[in-house]
């Protein structure tokens, strides 16, 4: 018996009931980008973007998938569910074969392939850039995927940044066996501003001196270390992994599961021992990562935590005469004016992702359309990307550090149990603002001071109204302290 094509409907029921069960990161992590195919004699075919993903989801969701597939395609009896990649077969036409990395774990140093890279039009790489760019070596998984571009001397150093790209460079400087000044290297930062790009350089500087480098998403770790407990070589994968000089975790906001975590705060812990250097990077503070053991938030903690912040007016200038000095390479009669770079590095202000985003618009406005490139066109066609469009997404974490450095106390004194006058003031002003100028909830805010009950936010919250109202002083500081967090 063969199914009727059932629609998006029962899937849709399917992916909701996994983001209910799964929250809200995992479930983005993971299946955001399924998307199903077709049902047909009882199977469910699914689709994903990468292999990584197909093994990672036949591995860990199979069975759960089958039951809830089983729930809500009623119309016949699901007993199978089968993935495949999406553009596999076009992929297997245009380059060689690519032998699976076996479950042993290769740990050997990263190598980065010495193929030519295409020339590209726009400041973004295609979207199978890394995955070919990495290991230059198909006999064994030595990491994940490196992308050549992603090196020192391209990351784009300005105020925001300054201080993460030199704790970056030290750590890629240490030899092996060298007692490491900071360790771990913890680097925290929103979406599109370099962290990943950092990561990378260290390790392609790291490799170039001779050291045995790890390049890992947190996805990867968890695919790796699952693949080994199912092959049974786990203690082969501990011991490889012990063995490197470099170990670097991007993404660590997506390390899930206790036995997983577990395993990392053990390798974290054995690598840090021997004078080995391990640099992460996340999007929030370890303290912030809530779905994180609590042994791992202490040992990163332990280490240097430096954080990258939105680039300012100088810092866009320059990431914008990059992009356009590439996009030169390809369309050499392109003309930016240095009015539209000034247009769009003063409205564009969120990252250097968003940035190459505006870059690209414009050049692919001009070579299709032939209309050339001036300020009234920019506004048309960034519209979205304008500032001002959206209000900007306040994050408690940026409230915090705003406040620290306004009243001269400690990030880490706001989250302390001290009750001193000094800081408990600035600690209820910075409570009072995150419930003012994000959507969290009192036990969330509270959860993000120090572990605080619900109350203790609130009775913050009432004690700067009263004061707001009596103090006009107290009112413009706050004003004051607004437009900062708001900038």
């Amino acid at each position: 018996m063969t199914f009727s094509h059932p629609g998006q409907d029962e899937w849709g029921r399917v992916k909701s009931r996994l983001k209910a069960e799964l929250g809200e990161d995992v479930f983005t992590s993971w299946f955001n980008r399924v998307d199903l195919e077709r049902c047909c004699n009882g199977t469910v075919h699914l689709s994903v973007p990468t292999r990584f993903l197909k093994n990672w989801l036949q591995g860990r969701y199979r069975d759960r998938l089958m039951l809830l597939c089983r729930d809500e395609f009623e119309t016949e009896a699901v007993s199978n569910i089968e993935f495949t990649v999406r553009g596999a077969a076009i992929r297997q036409i245009s380059t060689p074969p690519v032998v699976e990395p076996q479950p042993g774990f290769d740990m050997r140093p990263i190598t980065v392939s010495s193929r030519p890279t295409h020339r590209i039009a726009d400041a973004s790489p295609p979207q199978d850039y890394r995955a070919s760019a990495g290991n230059g070596n198909d006999d064994g998984l030595t990491g994940s995927p490196l992308d050549q571009r992603y090196s020192f001397d391209t990351f784009v150093e300005g105020r925001s940044n300054n201080f993460a790209l030199a704790a970056a460079r030290k750590a890629a400087d240490q030899r092996p066996g060298e007692q490491v000044g900071f360790n771990p290297l913890y680097v925290h930062a929103a979406v599109g501003l370099g962290k990943t790009h950092l990561l990378q350089a260290i390790a392609h500087a790291a490799r170039a001196s001779g050291r045995r480098v790890v390049y890992l998403t947190a996805e990867h770790f968890m695919y790796r270390f699952v693949a080994a407990l199912k092959s049974q070589s786990a203690i082969a994968f501990k011991e490889n992994l012990r063995a490197i000089d470099l170990l670097l975790i991007d993404d660590l906001q997506f390390l899930q599961g206790k036995q997983i975590q577990q395993e990392f705060c053990h390798t974290l812990n054995s690598l840090i021992d021997n004078a080995r250097q391990v640099v992460i990077a996340a999007d929030r503070l370890p303290v912030e990562l809530e779905a994180l053991d609590e042994r791992v938030k202490s040992r990163l903690a332990g280490g240097l935590l430096v954080d990258i912040l939105e680039p300012d007016y100088d810092m866009r200038r320059k990431i914008l005469a990059g992009r356009v000095a590439a996009a030169l390479k390809n369309y050499p009669t392109l003309s930016l004016n240095e009015a539209v770079l000034d247009y769009v590095a003063y409205n564009v202000t969120s990252s250097g992702r968003d940035l190459d985003g505006a870059v690209n618009r414009l050049v692919q406005q001009n070579q299709l359309t032939g209309e050339a490139i001036t300020v009234e066109m920019a506004e048309v066609a960034l519209r979205d990307l304008l500032r001002g469009k959206e209000p900007k997404r306040v994050r408690i974490e940026d409230i915090q550090r705003i406040v620290s450095k306004h009243y001269n106390v400690s990030k880490a004194d706001l989250l302390s149990a001290r009750r001193t006058r000094t800081v408990v003031r600035p600690r209820q002003i910075a409570m009072y603002l995150s419930k003012q100028m994000t959507p969290r909830s009192l036990p969330e805010i509270g959860r993000r001071f120090g572990n605080r009950d619900h109350t203790t936010v609130l009775h913050a919250v009432r004690k700067i109204e009263e004061m707001v109202n009596a103090d006009r002083a107290l009112h413009d500081e706050l004003e004051n302290l607004k437009r900062q967090i708001d900038t």
